[in-house]
């Protein structure tokens, strides 16, 4: 489990990159407050972890597993930005300083129970998008049954980078949209790889079946999916 230091600079790392800016040193010391001399050493402790990929003057760059642990982060903290506002009736300024130690603490099965408990909202009071969670549910009401019973780790498709090798696990969303995606070939088992990744409000495009599609964003956000053997596979060999 990463530590909160290391938490705390995967979610900054990710919110910059939700909103379209380069991860620059100075970008990350201002989100952060602190010294460049410090991003920079521990920009390169991040990289030895595996979760970025750095060098020295050059832009940073999540990857997967940076990828995966910054976007859980962030939605433990809109979820408990959420709950201190609307339930405790704090401060929206107070609840995120709040929010920033509790992100740290909480257990996957306390997350899911407060999820449940506020409704699953989709954004938090600051009106910014609240990660999906990656429960292989067809619905939010079918997550308590799912509880402590997954072991592959799966992920929205909008949270993969380019050139990823993935499997479709499951789709969520109402009829017409499993529809639609299963008139495109998209259907759970379908081998897809993403061939392009525009920033967090641009389309996804994908190979599956020989056939390149591109996707909008909240379609995308819709398919959930794990490491293909051809993507882990590739993986090992880095």
């Amino acid at each position: 489990m990463a530590s909160p230091n290391v938490e705390e600079y995967l979610e900054a790392l990710y919110r910059l990159m939700e909103k379209g800016k380069p991860l620059a040193t100075g970008e990350i010391a201002a989100v952060l407050k602190i010294a460049p001399p410090s991003v920079t050493e521990m920009l390169s402790k991040l990289d030895k972890m595996g979760y970025v990929k750095y060098a020295p003057h050059t832009e940073t760059a999540l990857t997967q597993k940076g990828l995966e642990e910054g976007r859980k982060v962030l939605r433990r903290h809109r979820l408990w930005e959420t709950f201190l506002v609307k339930v405790l009736g704090v401060g929206k300024e107070e609840a995120h300083d709040e929010a920033c130690s509790l992100e740290h603490t909480v257990s996957s099965k306390t997350e899911d129970a407060l999820c449940r408990m506020l409704q699953h909202p989709e954004k938090c009071p600051d009106n910014e998008i609240i990660p999906v969670c990656d429960k292989d549910v067809e619905n939010c009401t079918q997550c308590t049954e799912l509880a402590g019973r997954r072991a592959v780790e799966i992920a929205p498709l909008t949270s993969l980078r380019e050139g990823s090798c993935v499997v479709i696990r499951f789709l969520r969303g109402g009829k017409s949209v499993v529809q639609r995606l299963a008139d495109m070939g998209l259907s759970p088992g379908t081998v897809i790889k993403i061939v392009k990744s525009a920033p967090f409000s641009g389309p996804v495009e994908i190979c599956a079946r020989s056939c390149n599609l591109a996707l909008g964003r909240g379609v995308a956000s819709k398919i959930f999916v794990s490491r293909s053997a051809e993507g882990k596979e590739k993986e090992a060999k880095k």
